[in-house]
């Protein structure tokens, strides 16, 4: 068991859209196994958008519609990869006991 010595920034928000944060004493433990699936599953949906928007854009043809549709889904998909990161890094942080290797 490993003992987690800072809050998790969780990837999701409540409905007021403030962040949510986990304080467990294990990796392991099940919402943190859940908030590690829902990590990996807004990355590929990052990746897959990532697709779509490049053969989107690549569509002279494309529809100002589409592409505004296409725009707030990467904001979103943005949004939650900054997340995911800022998560990771806090948690990298703590593991190091929060030292700088400068």
């Amino acid at each position: 068991m490993n003992t987690m010595t800072g809050l998790r920034l969780l990837p999701w928000s409540d409905p007021e859209g403030r962040p949510c944060y986990l304080a467990s004493d294990s990796d392991d433990s099940p919402l943190n196994r859940r908030a590690d699936e829902i990590e990996a599953l807004q990355l590929s949906m990052g990746t897959e958008l990532l697709g779509h928007a490049r053969a989107l854009l690549g569509d002279r043809k494309a529809d100002p519609r589409e592409l505004r549709f296409l725009a707030n889904r990467l904001c979103e998909a943005l949004r939650d990869v900054l997340r995911v990161a800022e998560s990771r890094g806090r948690r990298l942080h703590d593991e190091d006991g929060g030292q700088d290797e400068s």
